[in-house]
């Protein structure tokens, strides 16, 4: 019997975070189940202001770091086979994935 799980996936590179989605979503045509996703969520933009000093002659200033955090949702109906073949997924070090099941009430 099948029952629904919600995958977070989060990662600061959107090229390795698209990938691992796209995988999710082969597993989920050729098995028949239906997806709901990806849904992307608010990118999270951090900025790091660096004050810079000069060496030597010259005025001082400052420097701005950035990192932005890409984040996607996606919710689907797995039994047991659909679960193994998401755990075969190869997943970059910088992609990370949470996998809950969601209880429905009846």
């Amino acid at each position: 019997m099948p029952f629904k799980i919600r995958i977070w996936l989060w990662s600061t590179n959107k090229e390795h975070l698209e990938n691992v989605v796209n995988q999710i979503k082969e597993i989920a045509l050729k098995t028949g189940t239906p997806i709901r996703g990806p849904v992307p969520l608010p990118t999270k933009r951090l900025e790091i202001p660096v004050f810079r000093l000069p060496h030597g002659e010259g005025s001082k200033y400052w420097e701005h770091w950035e990192m932005k955090i890409h984040k996607r949702l996606i919710d689907l109906y797995a039994d047991e086979r659909v679960l193994r073949r998401l755990m075969r997924i190869q997943v970059p070090k910088d992609v990370y994935i949470e996998i809950k099941q969601i209880t429905t009430a009846a």
